[in-house]
């Protein structure tokens, strides 16, 4: 993770419609916040470019010294109908006002409505269950959990790996690390349980070989057959990229597990409700996954995730033995409702479908001036990523990416860190209302830094 220098520099002013830098970056005044969070946090908690938030509406992130910025975070692919929507404020006050706060487990009014809700637009309403929680990870790890139970009660013991892939990442706890597939994030665990395999993921870059005669190919070295995989779970799009898989290998992916009894998994939790131009990443491959965790985008504010499945796997679990503390709070719960209300009414899918191809047009002109150093680019939908690499290679280049990051921050453009296997690639990610105006006006911003950093502009 990139580390980012609390000198404050000075850049130079800019005001324009979306855009505002005043002061000197970081801001002076906002080093004695720094100075204490290093005091009384761990340093695994200043990763990101020195920006003090201070409020946010929409696609625009301010400070409280004047400076703001169009923000290509949503915070981390969370405010996918953007930041502090009225709508989802005016909910959270009248449920503050009347008085609930938490509930457990206990039922209230909008848990059905919120799960009806998502049950609706699952990929089969009448087969298709909801059981909400808090956080990614919880989705994921539920999924793991729910896929192994699966296997074990209808088919024995023997029936017990998770295959994942390479490069992938499905959170932060310890099954979700135990899936993931980059091994610096695993090196804690010393030990690990042999019943998560990783294969490679056909990125088409990274691995350039995207035939799914490697995934069988792999599993056959590792001595697993398809009758000891109880799950197979996949990010929709890898966050590294993103990487997506390719369409043919998806289908026919899918059509192994249904062959085999094998639960597929698709983690939603970066590219659920409207991220990549569909409600949900995976129907770019027009499949119907067994299982769906989601997260981020599903509330565009507050933590809530959910799992979305199969009745049969869902309801495997007796009357309270699956459940969560804060499991559809109402406040997260709230959030959540108001969100797909947003979604559904501004048409924010087809918005991002359509800005997208703009976001993927002006990427694809910067990329084009530098293909030495910016080895790839994918895009889909309002999500997008540049691995920078040294020129020539495809050996990642995490400082020059970082400068690049860096640079936007100091234009009034901001992302988060660059993400990665090594840091190198600098992810795009606005929340999907933004205008088609500022959308333009952020990649001239872009082109700007680029050039600056590589070369070009001076």
């Amino acid at each position: 993770m990139a580390t980012y220098d609390l000198k404050p520099v000075s850049v130079p002013k800019i005001r324009t419609k979306f855009r505002r830098i005043l002061t000197k970056i970081p801001v002076p005044e906002s080093l004695p916040i720094f100075k204490t969070l290093q005091q009384s946090e761990p340093r695994s908690m200043m990763g990101q470019p020195p920006v003090v938030w201070h409020k946010a509406k929409d696609f625009i992130v301010e400070d409280k010294w004047g400076n703001r910025w169009i923000d290509w975070s949503s915070g981390v692919l969370i405010t996918n109908s953007g930041h502090g929507r009225k709508e989802i404020r005016r909910a959270l006050k009248k449920i503050i006002d009347q008085g609930l706060l938490a509930t457990y487990v206990f039922v209230h009014e909008k848990r059905a409505e919120l799960t009806d809700m998502l049950r609706k637009i699952s990929p089969d309403p009448t087969k298709y269950q909801v059981f909400l929680l808090s956080t990614g990870s919880e989705a994921t790890e539920n999924c793991i959990k729910l896929a192994k139970t699966y296997a074990l009660e209808k088919h024995g013991p023997q029936k017990k790996y998770i295959i994942t892939f390479s490069n992938a990442f499905h959170g932060r706890t310890m099954g979700a690390q135990l899936a993931g597939g980059m091994e610096r994030l695993k090196k804690w665990m010393v030990d690990r349980d042999p019943s998560f395999i990783q294969v490679p993921f056909p990125d088409g870059y990274k691995n350039e070989n995207t035939s799914f005669d490697l995934f069988l190919s792999t599993l056959k070295e590792k001595n697993v057959t398809p009758g000891e995989i109880a799950g197979v779970m996949s990010e929709t799009y890898q966050g590294v990229g993103p990487d997506f898989l390719p369409n043919d290998y998806a289908k026919k992916l899918e059509k192994f597990c249904k062959e085999n009894d094998i639960v597929l998994i698709m983690d939603e939790v970066q590219a659920g409700f409207g991220r990549t131009g569909k409600m949900f990443g995976f129907e770019h491959y027009g499949i119907k996954p067994d299982l769906i965790a989601c997260g981020k985008g599903i509330t565009s504010s507050l933590p809530l995730s959910a799992v979305i499945g199969r009745t049969d796997i869902m309801g495997l679990y007796a009357p309270g033995s699956m459940t969560s503390t804060h499991s559809a709070s109402p406040l997260t719960v709230v959030s959540a409702i108001e969100n797909l209300k947003i979604i559904k009414k501004e048409k924010l899918v087809e918005r991002s479908a359509r800005l997208g191809k703009i976001l993927a047009g002006g990427l694809a002109r910067v990329q084009k001036k530098y293909p030495q150093v910016l080895g790839c680019l994918q895009a889909r939908g309002l999500v997008a990523g540049i691995q920078v690499v040294k020129p020539g290679t495809k050996t990642p280049d995490p400082e020059t990416a970082k400068a690049i990051n860096l640079k936007c921050v100091h234009k009034g453009l901001l992302m988060f860190a660059p993400v990665g296997i090594a840091g190198e690639c600098v992810k795009i990610a606005p929340p999907l209302i933004i205008s088609k105006a500022a959308l333009m006006e952020s990649l001239e911003t872009f082109e700007e830094a680029v050039d600056e950093v590589l070369g070009a502009g001076k």
